[in-house]
């Protein structure tokens, strides 16, 4: 069994090429990438740019057809289930709690990777457990189904679940989907947290070109399968990339706030 002591902090994807399906062409041909330890990496690209394909082999939710994903210094697919639970907390958006569960026993599942089959909750359950409760604000809540939550807060307890499993690395995947902008804030808040304060290593898949300019550290762009742009936000969002990534026209606002611009697509671009 492969332990997990780093040798090279990180989580890298060398030369991966990735499909589904054999008779098609791959999703992602033959590209690599690092991930920074301790930063927020956002992958960014239109519908269909592969982000999510790369995020689930990275996850080892995807097995490549060539390549390899390599986290701190040890191949991926060579570590046992219940060791790499305990060093990737991943969320992908299919995930289905049963109604009647409540907010903390749901984030008590995120425990089951430090327990055997049969082993009784220990102190350092139940601490990581209301120390997930307390950073993601659900305290409140905590004995509340499951089905009775806002949409933001039910994606708020899946994070803490994922906070829960005390891991170095959170693999998201368009976390902000499909919830109103104040509560895209409460969830984009407690990733900012659980990297800064915690130092969780954060990669995510997002829609929302200014909320990766305004949380990532990072971040890759891809088109078509490809990785066409990587670096800082500033370096990546600008008008030739988003044009060649999203095939529109974008005005790029800058101000004097944190991140200091914002990206308004204006126009369809035209075809050259």
């Amino acid at each position: 069994m492969s332990e997990l002591t780093p040798q090279n902090p990180g989580l890298d994807g060398e030369r991966l090429e990735l499909r589904y399906d054999e008779r098609y062409p791959p999703v992602i041909d033959g590209q690599s990438l690092q991930i920074l330890p301790g930063k927020i990496t956002a992958l960014i690209g239109a519908n269909g740019s592969g982000k999510s394909t790369l995020l689930k082999a990275l996850a080892r939710q995807l097995q490549p057809e060539s390549g390899r994903v390599i986290l701190d210094g040890h191949d991926i697919a060579t570590l046992a289930p219940r060791r790499l639970a305990q060093k990737l907390g991943i969320l992908f958006q299919e995930h289905i709690a049963p109604g009647d569960l409540t907010v903390e026993e749901l984030i008590y599942h995120g425990r089951y990777p430090h327990r055997g089959l049969f082993e009784s909750l220990t102190p350092e359950d139940h601490a990581a457990v209301e120390d997930a409760l307390r950073m993601s604000g659900l305290e409140a809540i905590r004995h509340r189904p499951m089905n009775q939550l806002s949409g933001g807060q039910r994606q708020l307890a899946w994070i803490a679940m994922a906070l829960a499993q005390s891991p170095a690395y959170l693999l998201l995947d368009e976390p902000t989907t499909f919830l109103d902008p104040a509560h895209q804030f409460d969830v984009m808040d407690l990733i900012l947290r659980l990297n800064r304060e915690r130092g969780k290593t954060i990669v995510l898949v997002v829609h929302d070109l200014n909320l990766a300019a305004r949380y990532a550290d990072y971040l890759f762009a891809l088109h078509s399968g490809r990785i066409v742009a990587f670096g800082p936000p500033a370096r990546v969002l600008t008008v030739d990339i988003l044009r060649e990534v999203f095939e529109v026209e974008t005005e790029i606002v800058r101000d004097h706030g944190e991140r200091g611009f914002f990206c308004i697509p204006i126009s369809r671009a035209r075809p050259k």
